[in-house]
């Protein structure tokens, strides 16, 4: 009995010996593998003791970059250019560039206005006006708000709805709203003796004083604007009106608005400038020169000069382009209104009878 457990026991015990001293071998054929499991030559993951994964990279197979050829991740190169097809040189496709520049040439799309020949809006003096604008110059809404009355059908021009934007009336068409009728906005005509120092323009924003603040709104409501400009040192006659139509005539260069001014030069005015001022002279924007020229009671450093034209700052150009320093320069006259009775700053409503000169084109050259 003490024979066959002995027999056992040593059984046993060499059976757990050679346990022992397999566990812990690699297996380089198994796929599987287990604890202590090494990589083969092929690369794999290798474990250490600690159970922590270290990873082995085969020689040449890790990020490679070679020069010239941009990025590569192992055998697969993501550097080359793609080609997108060939530049257009200049010249090419119907273009056509200065050399050098590589920019398209000038070219004149439009033509300088012919300054002797009035547009057809500017023939047009009948005195007609957009129907929204009539209604909003009653003074009953705004424009806009004209434009959904006209559309609702509340208007009536002559006794016939319009509901058509854009309509056009003359002053003595019979205009309702809601069966009333309309009174258009009076128009009105201001003569002005412009003082220095003041702006003609309204929308200047650096602008300390403009003539507009020289005219109350309680002695005239309606809302007027200068015909024409007279730059801040420049003083004399002005006018000012709400009669777009009539504005327009007098501006634009083919009715050859008359106006003299009264100029007080730096030095005397040689005789031959006198006479090149009568003959023409050229500046920048072209020829110009005076319809009348004479000196001031005999006077050489002052002068009376007559002319038609509108350019900007022209009188004062023509002195300057001759040598001389314009000290002041006062308009006398302009389409046949004058100063008179006007101290500076000073303005008046034009009688009938300077509206009627005007009306008939009287104050033209």
């Amino acid at each position: 009995m003490e024979r066959e457990n002995k027999h056992r026991s040593d059984a046993t015990s060499r059976n757990t010996d050679s346990r022992r001293k397999s566990y812990g071998k690699s297996s380089t054929s198994s796929s599987r593998g287990g604890y202590g499991r090494s990589g083969s030559e092929e690369g794999g993951s290798r474990y250490s003791k600690s159970g922590s994964r270290s990873t082995g990279y085969k020689a040449g197979a890790g990020r490679s970059y070679k020069s010239g050829e941009g990025k590569g991740y192992g055998d697969k190169s993501y550097g080359e250019k793609k080609s997108y097809g060939e530049k257009r040189s200049y010249g090419q496709g119907g273009k056509t560039y200065a050399k050098g520049t590589g920019r398209a040439p000038y070219k004149k799309k439009y033509a300088a206005p012919d300054r002797d020949k009035a547009p057809e809006k500017f023939l047009n003096t009948d005195g007609s006006v957009r129907l929204n604008k009539y209604i909003a110059n009653s003074g009953i809404c705004s424009r806009r708000e004209a434009d959904t009355y006209i559309e609702a059908g509340l208007v009536t021009v002559n006794g016939k709805i319009v509901t058509e934007l854009g309509t056009k009336v003359l002053p003595s068409d019979d205009v309702r709203f809601n069966g009333q009728r309309l009174k258009g906005e009076q128009k009105v005509y201001i003569v002005m003796n412009k003082p220095k120092g003041y702006v003609t323009t309204l929308n200047d924003p650096h602008a300390e004083k403009t003539v507009m603040d020289l005219v109350t709104r309680e002695k005239c409501p309606q809302r007027v604007f200068p015909i024409g400009r007279l730059d801040k040192a420049t003083t004399g006659v002005l006018m000012l009106t709400n009669d777009g139509a009539m504005a327009e005539k007098l501006m634009h260069p083919s009715f050859e608005t008359k106006k003299i001014y009264h100029v007080t030069l730096d030095k005397n005015l040689k005789g031959s400038d006198f006479n090149a001022i009568l003959e023409g002279i050229h500046l920048e924007d072209g020829e110009i020169h005076a319809d009348s020229l004479s000196y001031v009671d005999d006077d050489k450093t002052q002068v009376g000069i007559e002319i038609h034209s509108g350019r900007n700052r022209i009188v004062r150009r023509i002195f300057e382009h001759l040598g001389y320093k314009v000290k002041k320069l006062d308009r006398v006259y302009f389409a046949g209104l004058t100063k008179k009775n006007l101290k500076r700053g000073q303005w008046r409503f034009l009688t009938q009878e300077e509206l009627n000169v005007l009306m008939m084109g009287g104050a033209s050259k």
